[in-house]
């Protein structure tokens, strides 16, 4: 647990409203830890077993990580980046900027990914129905 610890405190020099129970980081890194890390799981449990629910899943879980890590670079920028040393190569380009920004790109792909599969499988319900549609005219 040390090491984690020590993890944390070398992150926050980085981002200062991680050891000042900042409000918003709080609330976040809360739903993050107990409302997405377990969907996380369930997820992963819905690609595995092929339950018609797993893009959705990934819809919603992704959705939630691209809007957190958002909601985070912008209550940063409103504040004028006041929680770490601005432009720093590692604490601020490395650990702010890079380490959060796969919290974007990575949930941003799933995004798109769980775009068109869900609408490949919408398009493909709405032919097959207006199909049914012809032949019962």
């Amino acid at each position: 647990m040390d090491f984690l610890s020590q993890l944390w405190k070398e992150y926050a020099l980085g981002d200062s409203r991680y050891m000042t129970k900042d409000s918003f980081t709080v609330c976040m890194e809360s739903i993050t830890a107990f409302v997405e890390g377990p969907l996380c799981f369930f997820t992963v449990w819905c690609f595995v077993k092929q339950y018609s629910c797993r893009y959705l899943c990934q819809l919603c879980v992704s959705l939630g990580q691209f809007y957190g890590c958002v909601l985070y670079f912008l209550t940063a920028w409103m504040e004028d980046f006041k929680h770490g040393p601005m432009y720093h190569p590692l604490y601020f380009w490395f650990y702010f900027v890079f380490m959060n920004v796969i919290w974007i790109v990575i949930p941003l792909l799933l995004i798109i990914d769980s775009w068109r599969s869900l609408s490949d499988v919408q398009s493909r319900l709405d032919k097959a129905s207006q199909s049914i549609k012809r032949k019962q005219f």
